[in-house]
């Protein structure tokens, strides 16, 4: 039988897992503007929902990179997670590492927005400021085509997001850095 989880037993879960500031980081920034999205989108009943998943997304990254998006799915299965859960963070692998296609609108989002946080944040700190408050869509833009600059980000996986959505990528990158503008006192805190 699944059961919902609360942000603190996902936070507990993804730290059992996680213990690379990077990776915690990197969480708290995905919860952040998952939250955002589901806000932006009319999803606001279910705004701590999106933020779990996207908090959750890569639990199994630090341990099993291997097998990223898959061993997730067994951890939180064993834990009798909602399968919800379970379904949109192993989605955000789709054509990756796992077959299993975003449907949900949510799903859609995390899938695009995900690679797309590193290179927004990989830009910010090219930045005297090093905050993505001051960035703009035109500067992401230049560093996006340059595929040497933050090569760990997946311009495919963006642009397959994109198009899922149905979303120009000016739209995209800028809605997500306005999302990360929005937690980035949380994630920059963090320690």
């Amino acid at each position: 039988m699944s059961e919902t989880i609360s942000r603190e037993q996902a936070w507990e879960l993804l730290c059992e897992y996680n213990k690379e500031h990077f990776h915690l980081k990197h969480a708290l920034t995905v919860e952040g503007v998952m939250k955002y999205f589901a806000d932006l989108l009319g999803y606001s009943k279910e705004k701590e929902f999106w933020g779990i998943v996207g908090l959750l997304h890569d639990l199994d990254f630090e341990r099993y990179p291997e097998e990223h998006c898959m061993k997730e799915q067994e951890i939180m299965r064993e834990r009798h997670i909602d399968e919800r859960i379970v379904r949109a963070t192993a989605s955000h692998g789709y054509a990756i590492t796992v077959d299993i296609k975003p449907e949900h609108q949510m799903e859609k989002v995390l899938y695009a927005a995900d690679e797309l946080t590193g290179l927004i944040y990989a830009a910010a700190l090219m930045r005297p400021s090093k905050s993505v408050q001051d960035i703009e869509v035109k500067s992401v833009r230049k560093k996006y085509k340059n595929a040497n600059f933050a090569a760990g980000c997946s311009r495919e996986v963006i642009e397959r997001g994109c198009k899922m959505l149905g979303w120009d990528l000016n739209y995209l990158i800028e809605q997500t850095i306005l999302a990360m503008r929005s937690c980035e006192d949380i994630y920059e805190n963090f320690e």
